[in-house]
């Protein structure tokens, strides 16, 4: 049965302005960051204040027969956890909805009156770090499951689960899964709600994320700083540390040199992109914030998809042992220590990958220096299956047409979301609908991040109507069964 579009519009539309907005200003006043750029979360407090914000919202705004915990595992992050059962015994399967709580740091680079922990409304702009990535996602699941209600429609079991350390690379999740292994069984329809999209005109598929590999690199040579007068003499820690990166890459060309790290790009992604870059166009070379002057890497629009979704890359985002300008002195300094951020294509080995890192940067360092890879992350990226469901197909486009006046988008996203790739594992019949709202502009991670408000409360109501397709799916096949 399809769902009145109006009804849900209206009944998502008056959520968000009543009761989900309100929600996110406070959420976005909690600095809550991730356990990797917040060693003392739990003293700290902040991560507390947005679970007990998140749960108690969900719990105020609960629907009949839901229950809302909170899963506290000893030394790891809680997670929120939300089963909704099904409107009727006859709908079978489970319908798994996620998001996360824990944000990025602050960043500098804030215009004035912005700021990352103070929310400001600007038109259809909600500014402030985590609304976007990705505060909103837990009050936008609950609300379309409430909107399928709200409209007489049906929908299968449903669990919310909201992280608390995706932004740390997930690393407390497959745990938590582990423990809910019997509660979380049976899944065939997962949303995750952390993603991306290329416009804000129509809803897009992430078809498919890059994997990642993140490390400290530091290289020791003194003791302690020395004047510069014994420059030629004793190595520069700098000097050191940019040769051994050019062990992993071309500093020319941003080519990976190591194979472990490279992967050719299938076929159909790269038709992907193909048509991405025809639906796009110019629009894709306009994306960044460059400076007067500065161009990317590449000028096609096509490669340019290619390059974020496809490629390998090597960021520093990070660094130590650098004096400030103001406080830059005549001294050779005892080591240099950066933040690496390894980009990896879709089904690259990330175990692999980070071995021949390591191996590259730490074998016969130059003059002997003394070289060391800490705090080592790493997950694997994932490619969507391309032999969807038939029904999945159907619902994705009419949602996007219901609530977007426009058919849906596909494309690769930069980026990694560990959770995707472990449910992918755990649950290979499931069908993925992952998308989000970072979209033109949104700036996530970095100054300015803002949430745009229309696209959000589209997405949930385009969410609703694929929870409505899928109960009826299930309603079918079990029919035909003779159930």
């Amino acid at each position: 049965m399809s769902l009145d579009a109006t009804t849900v519009g209206r009944f998502v539309d008056t959520a968000w302005e009543r009761d989900i907005l309100p929600a996110l200003h406070d959420y976005i006043r909690i600095p809550n960051k991730s356990p990797a750029y917040d060693p003392d979360w739990e003293a700290a407090g902040h991560m507390e204040r947005a679970v007990g914000l998140v749960s108690e919202w969900l719990e105020r705004h609960a629907v009949d027969g839901m229950t809302v915990e909170v899963e506290r595992l000893p030394g790891r992050t809680p997670l929120v956890v939300v089963d909704v059962p099904a409107t009727r015994p006859s709908i079978s399967g489970t319908v798994l909805l996620y998001g996360h709580l824990d944000k990025q740091p602050e960043m500098t680079g804030w215009r004035d009156g912005l700021g990352p922990w103070e929310p400001v409304v600007e038109g259809d702009r909600l500014y402030g770090r985590g609304g976007a990535d990705d505060g909103y996602s837990a009050f936008a699941a609950l609300t379309a499951i409430a909107a399928v209600r709200e409209a007489g429609g049906d929908h299968a079991r449903c669990m919310i689960v909201i992280e608390a350390s995706e932004e740390s690379g997930s690393t407390d999740l497959e745990t938590h899964v582990d423990a809910l292994s019997e509660r979380i069984a049976g899944v065939d329809l997962v949303v995750c709600l952390d993603s991306g999209c290329a416009t804000f005109d129509r809803l897009w598929m992430t078809t498919s994320l890059r994997g990642i590999v993140t490390a400290d690199l530091r290289v020791d040579v003194l003791t302690e700083g020395v004047h510069s007068g014994a420059s030629g003499t004793v190595a520069s820690s700098f000097r050191i540390l940019r040769g051994l990166l050019s062990r992993i890459e071309d500093e020319a060309t941003g080519e990976m040199l190591l194979p472990e790290l490279r992967m050719p790009v299938p076929s159909e992604y790269a038709a992907f992109a193909k048509e991405t870059a025809a639906l796009l166009g110019d629009d894709v070379l306009t994306r960044y914030p460059l400076v007067e002057g500065a161009r990317l890497v590449h000028e096609d629009p096509v490669d340019v998809i290619l390059a974020r979704t496809w490629s390998s890359a090597l960021s520093t985002t990070g660094a130590e042992g650098l004096p400030s300008l103001q406080d830059a002195g005549n001294v050779l300094r005892p080591y240099t220590a950066v933040h690496l951020s390894l980009r990896l294509p879709p089904g690259c080995d990330a175990e692999a990958a980070t071995a021949a890192l390591r191996a590259a940067l730490t074998n016969d360092p130059p003059y002997g220096a003394r070289v060391t890879v800490d705090r080592v992350e790493s997950a694997a990226g994932w490619a969507a299956s391309l032999g969807a469901s038939a029904w999945f197909d159907d619902a994705v486009r009419r949602a996007s047409i219901e609530c977007f006046g426009n058919p849906p988008g596909f494309e690769g996203e930069g980026g990694s979301i560990p959770f995707i790739n472990m449910l992918a594992e755990r649950f290979p019949d499931a069908d993925l609908l992952v998308t989000g709202v970072l979209g033109p502009g949104t700036n996530a991670h970095g100054p300015n991040e803002f949430l745009h408000i229309p696209t959000a409360r589209k997405l949930t109501a385009a969410v609703a109507h694929v929870l409505a397709a899928h109960a009826d799916r299930s309603d079918e096949a079990s029919r035909a069964g003779g159930g």
